[in-house]
């Protein structure tokens, strides 16, 4: 099925399944902190986009969860996970609506598509915070990082990692985001920004945030410009940059730099290896506790005004009031400073058997 007819069908298909998700049932991953709430009065859901991610059921959900009780004792919490379908995530929504939830966070699988099921909540006085992307639709708020500036990290680190090796010439991959995901194009439009003029763009594709889908892009662009002509790799996450880093290895390519994104442990391991050059670290807590806290003040219907404090205007057209949290470059050499300080993940978790001479050498043991 080609692009467009696929995404007529997914169009389709998200329609049928907003109008019966009363009759289909649950799909994806849904829990409830509580159990079915009937009359939803201090009731708040969180979606999320998709399983394949570690971010989201290790991080934003305990955070996110954690930080309403915090806020608001009598709050309950409904939680759903779409696993990576668009249709799952509008059929959540309507759930969401039938179960009486006052305030929804919702990090979309797919923007655009979402925007109907959001005016669908808005309609029957629900607030919607839009959580790390940027939904269409008449959202309350939006809370994420400057992903413009996410991609202009990951730019400057490949450069810096490829060093003299970055010249006009030098050929590099570009494997980019979720096309549908409005985040993966502003990742992109900082990429280049750093990168035009200075490498060349040999290859470019998305890899739909899939590791299986970014391996295969990353083999057909060996095969296209040979391994020994490709100078860099940008990854725009980690997930991605998994299945790009054993496609290198597989095909004898063990000195060219690659970016990521999520600082996924694996991600840090790879970096204390040397098969991955960098990541972006984004810290998950402070960025979860911001989406709660947007929640609880808009289900107590508190002003939001200290707290998104700037504007972003939605693919629909929508300013949307708005926080944007700063991301941080993560190399080797600031590992012990970010996920480590901030205890993401303990030196323990880090340094396995597998890697306990790389970090050793790192001084992290």
């Amino acid at each position: 099925m080609n692009t467009r007819m696929r995404r007529a069908a997914v169009a389709v298909t998200i329609s049928a399944l907003a109008i019966t998700a009363t009759a289909c049932g649950k799909a994806g991953d849904d829990d409830s902190d509580s159990g079915s709430s009937s009359s939803g009065d201090k009731s708040i859901g969180l979606l999320l986009p998709d399983s394949v991610t570690t971010r989201y059921a290790k991080f934003d959900k305990p955070y996110f969860d954690a930080k309403v009780k915090e806020l608001c004792s009598d709050c309950k919490l409904e939680y759903a996970n779409a696993a990576g379908s668009a249709a799952t995530q509008a059929q959540q929504v309507s759930s969401m609506i039938t179960k009486g939830v006052k305030v929804i966070a919702i990090s979309a699988v797919d923007s655009a598509a979402i925007k109907s099921s959001i005016q669908a909540a808005v309609d029957k006085g629900i607030k919607v915070v839009a959580y790390d992307r940027l939904a269409q639709g008449p959202v309350s708020a939006y809370i994420s990082f400057d992903n413009e500036k996410v991609g202009e990290l990951q730019g400057q680190s490949l450069l810096d990692a490829m060093g003299s090796k970055a010249t006009p010439s030098a050929n590099v991959v570009m494997i980019n985001g979720l096309a549908s995901d409005p985040n993966a194009a502003l990742f992109k439009k900082g990429a280049h920004s750093v990168l035009d003029g200075k490498v060349k763009i040999a290859y470019e594709q998305s890899g739909d945030w899939d590791d299986k889908v970014a391996a295969q892009k990353m083999s057909a662009a060996i095969t296209q410009l040979g391994a020994k002509k490709i100078a860099g790799v940008y990854s725009a996450n980690d997930g991605m940059a998994g299945g790009i880093a054993t496609v290198l290895k597989g095909a004898g390519i063990s000195t060219v730099p690659l970016t990521g994104q999520d600082a996924e442990l694996s991600s840090i391991q790879r970096i204390l290896a040397g098969t991955q050059a960098s990541t972006i670290y984004k810290a998950y807590k402070p960025e979860a506790d911001a989406a709660a806290e947007l929640s609880v003040n808009l289900l107590e219907g508190k002003s939001i005004d200290s707290l998104a404090t700037t504007t972003q205007t939605s693919g629909s057209g929508d300013k949307v009031p708005s926080q944007l949290l700063t991301p941080v470059a993560l190399t080797k050499d600031n590992i012990e400073s970010t996920v480590i300080k901030d205890k993401l993940y303990t030196v323990a978790e880090i340094c396995t058997a597998d890697f306990a001479a790389a970090c050793k050498k790192a001084g992290l043991q």
